[in-house]
C-alpha cells in the first residue's frame, strides 16, 4: 500500500512539474502597451507635390490622390529601444489605429503597414526629407517590407489591427541596425482617386482608447542579442562616375523602348556611380516603375547590390526625373527642386574614408535664361553640401555657352580637363566627345575638391551596335577619379 501511495505521489509530482514547466514561459511573458505620445510614440504625415518640403507633425493621414499635392502617407515610430530590453523574445506585436474620418467618396480603402527602413524626425520629416538636412533614399519614405494590409472603412471609430510581430521582433533583437526603434508607414494601396482620405486619431488624442496602440508581448532570453552587422565599407581609391541621358527610360535611336538594352550597356562600363536622366515612372512613356526596374537590372548585369535615389522634376510620385545608382551604401541623400520642373538628386557616399556628394540634374531644354536660373538654384544648394562635390547631368548647353561658363566659375569640366591632361578618349568619328549633336552632358567636380579628388581620365563611348543603333539618343560619359 505504501508503495502504491509513493507511486501515486511521485506521479503527482511529475505532473505538477510538467505543469510548472508549461506555465513558466507564460509566467515569464511581459506585455507593454505603447499608447502615449512623445517620447514613446512619435508621428508625422508625408505629403507630396507642392507640399513635398512641408513638415506635417500633427496629423495621421493616408490618401492615394489623383494629384501629387494631395498624396499622403502616415508615419509612426515606437520607442521599443528603451521600453523593451535588448534581445527580448518578442512573441506578439499588434498595431491598432482608429479611423477619425474618411472621405464619403470611397467607403473602403486598402491600407498597408510597411516597415520604414531609415530613421526620421517628426518635426523635420517631409516627402523629400527624413531630417532637415538628410533626404530619404526614396521620396515618400524609405519603405521596406509590407507587413500587413487591411480594407479600411470610412466610418469614424473603426479600428484596424496590423500584425507587425516580425518587424518588432527583428528591431528588438538588434537585427535592423544600431537603432531598435519600430518604424511603420501606413500607405493607401488602392488606385488613386479624387478623394481617398483616411484620417486616423493621433497619439495626442485626449481619449487614450482612440490613440494608435502598439501592444507587444515578450519574454526574457538568456543569450546575448547579436550585434548589428557593420555597414559595408570599401577601401577602393578609385571612383568611376558615369552619366547618361536615357531618353525616356531607354528609347533607342531605332525608336524602340528597351530599358534592359540601355542598362545592360550602362553596366558594361563598370561604374561605381551612375547618373541617369529622363527616367520615367508610371507615365505615358513607361507604365511601370523604371527606377526600381533599372536598379534591379544593374544588379542582374553586374552581380552587385546597388543603392538608388530618384525624384521626379515635379515632386510627384510619378513622372519623369533623375536617378542616381551607387554601388556604395548611401550615407545620406537629398532632393532640390529647381524652377521649370527641374530637379537635382544628391547622394553622399564614403569612398576611401572620404564622404563625397554626387548630384544628378537635367536642365531645361529651350531657354538660356531658365537654365541660368536653374544653375543659380543648383549651385547655391550644392554649396551647402560641403566638399568634395560632383555634379553630373544633361545641361542642354554647349561648352561655349554662358551656362557652361557659369558652372566653370566654381566647377571643373572633367572632359575638358582630361583633354588638357591628354587623358580624354572618344572614338574616330567623334573626336570632340559630343554626347548628342554637341557636347551637352557633363560631369563637373568642384574646384575645392582637388585635395580629395584627382581626375584620372574621361571618356565618351561609342554605343552603336552593328546596325548603327544606340540605346539612347545621347552617348554616355565616364570620368574616373582617384580618391585621396
Amino acid at each position: 500500500m505504501t508503495m502504491v501511495v509513493s507511486r501515486v505521489y511521485a506521479r503527482a509530482l511529475l505532473a505538477l512539474a510538467a505543469l510548472v514547466a508549461l506555465a513558466s514561459p507564460a509566467a515569464a511573458q511581459t506585455t507593454v502597451i505603447f499608447d502615449d505620445s512623445r517620447p514613446d510614440v512619435t508621428y508625422a504625415t508625408l505629403r507630396a507635390g507642392a507640399y513635398a518640403e512641408t513638415n506635417l507633425p500633427t496629423v495621421l493621414t493616408t490618401r492615394a490622390a489623383d494629384t501629387a499635392s494631395n498624396h499622403r502617407r502616415a508615419l509612426l515610430k515606437f520607442d521599443t529601444q528603451h521600453k523593451i530590453p535588448a534581445g527580448s523574445a518578442v512573441t506578439s506585436a499588434l498595431l491598432t489605429v482608429t479611423v477619425k474620418s474618411g472621405s464619403a467618396a470611397d467607403a473602403t480603402r486598402t491600407i498597408g503597414a510597411y516597415q520604414v527602413t531609415t530613421s526620421w524626425n517628426e518635426t523635420e520629416a517631409t516627402w523629400n526629407r527624413r531630417r532637415s538636412r538628410t533626404g530619404w533614399i526614396s521620396s515618400g519614405g524609405d519603405l521596406g517590407t509590407l507587413l500587413a494590409k487591411h480594407v479600411v472603412s470610412n466610418v469614424a471609430g473603426t479600428k484596424v489591427t496590423y500584425d507587425v510581430t516580425p518587424l518588432v521582433k527583428a528591431a528588438v533583437a538588434g537585427k535592423l541596425g544600431s537603432s531598435r526603434y519600430t518604424r511603420v508607414a501606413l500607405v493607401d494601396l488602392d488606385p488613386a482617386t479624387v478623394d481617398s482620405t483616411r484620417n486616423f486619431y493621433t497619439p495626442d488624442e485626449a481619449n487614450s482608447a482612440l490613440r494608435p496602440t502598439l501592444k507587444v508581448v515578450y519574454g526574457k532570453v538568456t543569450t546575448t542579442p547579436p550585434a548589428p552587422s557593420p555597414a559595408p565599407t570599401t577601401t577602393t581609391t578609385t571612383l568611376r562616375v558615369l552619366h547618361w541621358n536615357s531618353q525616356h527610360g531607354g528609347v533607342g535611336t531605332d525608336g524602340k523602348a528597351d530599358v534592359e538594352r540601355f542598362i545592360k550597356k550602362a553596366a558594361s562600363f563598370k561604374a561605381d556611380i551612375v547618373s541617369i536622366n529622363e527616367v520615367e515612372r508610371y507615365d505615358s512613356y513607361a507604365n511601370y516603375d523604371a527606377p526600381v526596374k533599372m536598379t534591379a537590372l544593374m544588379k542582374q548585369y553586374t552581380g552587385r547590390t546597388w543603392y538608388s535615389k530618384f525624384s521626379t522634376g515635379s515632386g510627384a510620385a510619378n513622372g519623369r526625373g533623375n536617378l542616381l545608382l551607387s554601388r556604395f551604401p548611401l550615407e545620406s541623400s537629398g532632393v532640390r527642386h529647381l524652377g521649370n520642373n527641374g530637379v537635382a538628386v544628391d547622394v553622399a557616399v564614403n569612398v576611401n574614408g572620404r564622404s563625397i556628394d554626387i548630384t544628378s540634374t537635367h536642365l531645361y531644354y529651350n531657354s538660356t535664361s531658365v537654365r541660368l536660373n536653374q544653375i543659380g538654384e543648383l549651385t547655391a544648394w550644392a554649396k551647402a553640401l560641403g566638399e568634395p562635390r560632383i555634379i553630373a547631368g544633361d545641361f542642354n548647353a554647349n561648352p561655349s555657352s554662358t551656362e557652361h561658363a557659369t558652372m566653370t566659375a566654381t566647377y571643373v569640366d572633367s572632359w575638358a580637363q582630361a583633354q588638357r591632361d591628354g587623358t580624354a578618349t572618344a572614338y574616330p568619328d567623334n573626336p570632340a566627345g559630343n554626347t548628342r549633336r554637341s557636347r551637352i552632358d557633363y560631369i563637373y567636380y568642384s574646384k575645392g575638391a582637388s585635395a580629395v579628388l584627382k581626375l584620372v581620365s574621361s571618356q565618351v563611348f561609342d554605343v552603336r551596335d552593328s546596325d548603327g543603333v544606340m540605346p539612347s539618343d545621347h552617348r554616355p560619359l565616364l570620368s574616373v577619379f582617384t580618391v585621396r
